[in-house]
């Protein structure tokens, strides 16, 4: 399932949602396409979505659930990547 957590984040002059699937990436990806996100938005296991494309995704079939929630499911489904942990599989592979 595609997730999507509220606008709440804030960069670049602008807030952001995360965008999630608990069930591969590649459902991500292919949810993202269809969803006009470009590829440079994707970081480790989400995709970052301006506020404007919040109820695009929503209209889409993203589920609409709070952060905790959004982060618990990609965890329970073995899809979280934290930057720490990416770090550490970088090291140990070099």
């Amino acid at each position: 399932m595609i997730l999507i957590d509220p606008p709440t984040w804030p960069g670049h002059g602008k807030y952001w949602s995360h965008l999630v699937s608990d069930v591969s990436y590649a459902e991500l990806h292919a949810f993202a396409e269809r969803l006009g996100a470009p590829a440079k938005g994707f970081e480790r296991d989400h995709y970052d979505i301006p506020a404007h494309w919040y109820e695009k995704a929503v209209a889409l079939g993203a589920e609409p659930v709070g952060s905790k929630e959004l982060v618990a499911r990609l965890s329970a489904a073995g899809l979280r990547r934290r930057k720490a942990d990416v770090r550490a599989a970088g090291r140990s592979s070099a």
